[in-house]
């Protein structure tokens, strides 16, 4: 299976770009906020709950920056037209962490200001490595301003455990994930970069602080053997269901998340949307090959 999957996503710079964009329907809402909103609405009547995800590259120009900010505020202005159940997921990168980190700063305020108004929740997604510090820093200076705001952190990195501390302890809210990024081997934990599996024993460390911190946890995956454990774990300690939700992207393991929904957990929706759908799909797909599989498994299902 890890070698079907590998090799579906080592294909992709040879696929058609008409079958990549096939691909891409499954687990990206469209080109613009529109299509989202109607995506986003056929997963609510169905019980789910949605975080949206501007696509975008890194921005290189403060009027990326600027724009790719700007789209969001539109998302959370849909979001309260259409009364969604939806909260959004920023990436710094896009607006200009890495250009201008002052920048970046007062577009992400604004964006917290706007979405407070109407209720949403933001959660800062985690880059890659160069980003994690200087991320850390900025979620905290603007967690001291602003409520409903939450941070992902990636289980296969080694420095989680020492991150994990100081925010668990301030009960932020986190979201957990393995982490999909390429990372030089000195980052990671145990044998991370060739088994994902070696990941799960850490995850669930790091879920069991979130617990016992008193966090609200986002379980951020689509291992269905990690998800039984992190039940387990929840059922262990006796945490109650809402303090932690299970989110999966737009089109995977939907067998999964539809389980995970009749058995009465909250599962939320990660769901992209935007005209860089075909960069996306190729760097999504290379550097998680089992999203790969998943899509293509799905494809040929249906």
């Amino acid at each position: 299976m890890q070698l079907f999957n590998s090799v579906v996503a080592h294909a992709i710079p040879w696929i058609p770009r008409a079958l990549v964009q096939k691909m891409a329907r499954r687990y990206i809402a469209g080109d613009d906020i529109n299509a989202a909103v109607k995506r986003l609405q056929q997963l609510q009547t169905q019980g789910f709950c949605a975080t949206i995800d501007v696509l975008g590259e890194t921005a290189a120009t403060p009027a990326q920056a600027h724009n790719t900010a700007a789209e969001y505020l539109r998302v959370l202005d849909a979001i309260h037209t259409y009364g969604l159940h939806a909260s959004i997921s920023v990436k710094p990168t896009a607006m200009g962490l890495l250009l201008d980190e002052d920048l970046c700063e007062r577009l992400l305020t604004e964006i917290l200001q706007s979405a407070c108004r109407i209720g949403a929740s933001v959660c800062m997604d985690m880059e890659d490595v160069r980003c994690t510090q200087m991320q850390i820093d900025l979620f905290q200076r603007l967690q001291a301003h602003h409520s409903d705001f939450g941070l992902a952190l990636q289980a296969y990195l080694r420095r989680t455990y020492q991150d994990i501390e100081s925010l668990a302890h301030a009960r932020n809210t986190l979201r957990l994930c393995k982490g999909i990024y390429r990372e030089e081997a000195a980052h990671l934990v145990d044998n991370a970069g060739r088994d994902r599996n070696a990941i799960n024993p850490h995850f669930l460390a790091h879920l069991a602080r979130c617990f016992d911190a008193g966090c609200f946890v986002a379980i951020a995956t689509h291992d269905a053997a990690l998800i039984d454990q992190a039940v387990a774990l929840a059922h262990s300690r006796g945490i109650d269901r809402s303090r932690f939700e299970f989110q999966m992207l737009l089109g995977v393991s939907e067998s999964l998340r539809d389980r995970l929904l009749v058995q009465g957990f909250g599962v939320r929706i990660y769901v992209p949307f935007g005209k860089d759908w075909y960069g996306y799909s190729t760097r999504r797909l290379k550097e998680n090959p089992r999203i790969a599989g998943h899509v293509l498994r799905a494809m040929l299902q249906r």
